[in-house]
Order: C-alpha cells, then structure tokens, then sequence
C-alpha cells in the first residue's frame, strides 16, 4: 500500500473510531497489553537485533510498555464533556479528537517511544501512522500488528517505511492534523518548523543532558550504583539518562572512588547473552560521533578519569571525563557510554551547574535534607526532578522537557489532551 493509500485509510477510520466509546477502546488496550505480554521474548529479541540493546534490557522495555498500556487500559476518561455554570441552557466543554497524527520515532526504544505516543493518541480517537527510525522498520511493522491482533480496525496504527525526505511530504499531508517527535534537537527544529508553517500541532520531546547531583548528606552507594546505570543503561542511549555528575567539592574524594568501581562493573559483551549488561551502541556512525565529542571536550581542556576506549565499531570501554565551566561539550547530547563530572562549591553552585546549559529534560539530587530537597525542586528548570533516584518514565507522571528539550506532555492522563481539540458548546 502507497503512502497516500495509507494515509486515506487512516482518515477514514478516523471517522469511525473518533466515535467508539472510551470504554470500548479501553477494552482493546487490554487485550494490546496480553499480546505484549505473550510474546514479550520475541518482541525483545527483534529490539536487541535491530540496535543491540542486552536482551534483558529489551524485554524490560516490552513489559514496561505493557504496563502503560494496562494504565491507559484503566484510566479515567478526563475527555468527557464537562458542564460548566452559566446563565444559558447549554454551556459545556467537550474534547474532540484532531484527526490523523503522525509519529516520528526513534531507534533507542523501539516500541517503547512509539507506543507511548501512540497510546494516548489513539485513547483520545485520533489514528496514527508512524514514521520510525530506518534501522528498526521491524519493530514498525510489528507494532502494526500488534494493533490488528489485538483486534483494532485496520487503519488505527499504521506503520509507513519511509526515510526522513518523505516526513516533509506526509506533514504538509492535509489529513495529518498533527505530529508527535522524539529526536535531536535538529529534527525537532525541522519538524516543528513544517508542522507551524502549515498550522499543525507538534510535541517535541528532544534531547537532555541531565544533571545528577550527590551532596555530602547523600547515600553514597545508592548514588553511585543508580548514576552509573542510569548513565550506561541501553549503552547511555537515552535521552534522560545521567550524563552530568555534579558532586559537592567536599566529598569529590569520598564519593569519586564508590562511582568509579560501579561504573566500571559496565563492561561490553554479547546482546544476546542475559548476563551482558552494556552492548555495542546502535550504529557505527554514531560510535564514531561519540568518540569525537570525546576529542574535543578533551582539546578544550576535559580531564580524563576513565578512558573512552573504542573496543570495536560499535563497542566501548565506558569514558568518564571531568569537565569545567565553559567547555563547549556542555552545549552538546552526550548520546552514548560517556559521563562528565564536575564539581559543585555548595548548594547555590550546583544549581547554577545544572542549569547553565541549553537543555532542561529531567534532573535528579541526592541529599537526605528536606530543606534542601526543595531548595533544588524549586530552582532546577528541569521537566522533571527526581529525589534520591535516577530519572526514569512512568505511565502514571507526565514526561516531557524545557528549553530545547521540547514540549508538550508524554504519559499520564494530561497526555489524552495533547491531540484534541477543545470545543465551547453554549445558548439556549
């Protein structure tokens, strides 16, 4: 099927499923969620085929995609119109479903960041088709399946196998009303540039360089031991990984040491093999940009602490860099087994650290200190702020960044209200 064939299938639909009730479609969320359950191995080996995530890693992402499924499966329905007091008869406010929404999604979870879109996109009566990342085409098309298993109407989700030159073309699409992106800072600029030019709604969720900061009242071990996976976890392919440590200056010698023996249990091996927690990064051309990143923070005076060693095309040794104030690399994404470290006089420094760069995706402090805990709540400019644990997604919170890490909301029950239009009915 062409793409103009796909789109006009997906329009059609539309017109029919805007119509079937909340329940009724909650009912096919949980039969979505048992398929995902049933072949969750399978659908992990694909994951790990396509761009090298450990096997363990990749099927964690299929049971967690399956649990926001359940919740969106169980959620209350906040699009029901709502009767507001006024002087007329008729004075209500109702959620109406925008049409077709287009999802450019990327390689680092493949199922994970499609569905998450997805989900609340469809809940709220929209249809979609997908644009996904080149190398993971399978997952595209097994998530497409996925739907018409689980019983959904041809034409709810549909997967388009197109490259990047062709998203321009399928935006400037009248029936697509709308467009959701997880990506580069780059691609988002690109894609909201299009979508505004031909007023269409776009959520951006870009890239991070979050912050992860450990003052001297924190639990050391629990710190190092959640900073070194939250930094290489999916081989430190993630957009709200830790990629800044910002340690208090008193306990650099202290603390440093704890972190280092952590990060250093990270040591490449076989995806396929469950006990291999950290692969090959997804491509080699990315490898490649790492390592250059890696040079030039090194020219501009980084100081090394861990070597970044190239073990393969696409395998490394973990680096681990010092970087001060001023060194350019903290304007970049640091997308794959690389941390900087700096380090933080007091309070007031650390927060001036985390917030002097052009990203705000998600920040997470270490301190046992109410006082301070929301001393850094207050003052972090982060979408989300998480205390004494790594940043991470949940189905039942809203994820999404400031700055240039995008905007608009992921997940939760706010996220059923990205893609409607919100209509006044009033007289008498």
């Amino acid at each position: 099927m062409n793409i103009n064939n796909k789109l006009n299938t997906a329009q059609k639909t539309f017109e029919i499923w805007k119509n079937v009730s909340f329940k009724d479609k909650q009912k096919l969320l949980k039969k979505l969620a048992k398929v995902l359950d049933k072949d969750a191995e399978t659908f992990g080996k694909l994951i790990t085929k396509e761009m090298n995530k450990p096997i363990t890693q990749s099927v964690a992402e299929i049971n967690k995609c399956a649990l926001m499924v359940r919740y969106y499966a169980e959620a209350e329905n906040v699009l029901q119109s709502e009767k507001i007091e006024t002087e007329f008869r008729i004075s209500e406010i109702q959620y109406v479903p925008k049409g077709v929404i287009l999802g450019v999604m990327p390689w680092n979870f493949p199922f994970w960041q499609a569905l998450r879109f997805a989900i609340p996109a469809i809940l709220a009566g929209n249809t979609v088709v997908l644009k996904h990342a080149s190398i993971c085409f399978g997952s595209g098309k097994a998530i497409e399946d996925i739907f018409l298993k689980a019983g959904f109407p041809q034409g709810v989700f549909q997967n388009l196998e197109i490259g990047h030159a062709e998203v321009k073309t399928v935006l400037k699409n009248p029936i697509i009303r709308g467009v959701s992106l997880t990506g580069s800072e780059k691609a988002g600029s690109k894609v909201a540039s299009i979508a505004g030019k031909n007023i269409k709604k776009s959520l951006l969720e870009l890239g991070g360089s979050d912050a992860f900061i450990i003052l001297d009242d924190a639990n050391f071990e629990d710190a190092a031991e959640s900073g070194a996976k939250s930094r290489l976890a999916n081989c430190g392919q993630a957009c709200n990984a830790a990629k800044r440590f910002i340690i208090q200056k008193n306990i650099e010698k202290e603390f440093l040491p704890i972190f280092i023996k952590e990060y250093q249990k990270f040591v490449a091996g076989d995806p396929f093999n469950k006990k291999t927690n950290i692969a090959g990064m997804a491509r080699p051309d990315l490898a490649d940009d790492l390592e250059k990143q890696y040079n030039r923070a090194l020219q501009e005076g980084a100081e090394i602490i861990l070597p970044l060693e190239r073990i393969s095309d696409n395998e490394f040794v973990p680096g681990l860099i010092k970087v001060k104030e001023g060194n350019p690399i903290l304007k970049e994404e640091l997308f794959g087994p690389l941390g900087m470290v700096m380090i933080a006089k007091d309070d007031e420094h650390a927060v001036k650290l985390a917030n002097a760069i052009p990203f705000g995706l998600s920040d997470s402090v270490w301190t046992k200190d109410k006082k301070r805990q929301q001393y850094f709540i207050e003052n972090l400019d982060a979408g989300t702020i998480s205390v004494n644990k790594s940043s991470s997604s949940d189905p039942r919170l809203p994820f999404g960044g400031t700055k240039s890490s995008g905007y608009g909301t992921e997940l939760s029950l706010v996220a059923l209200k990205e893609f409607v239009n919100v209509r006044t009915v009033v007289g008498n």
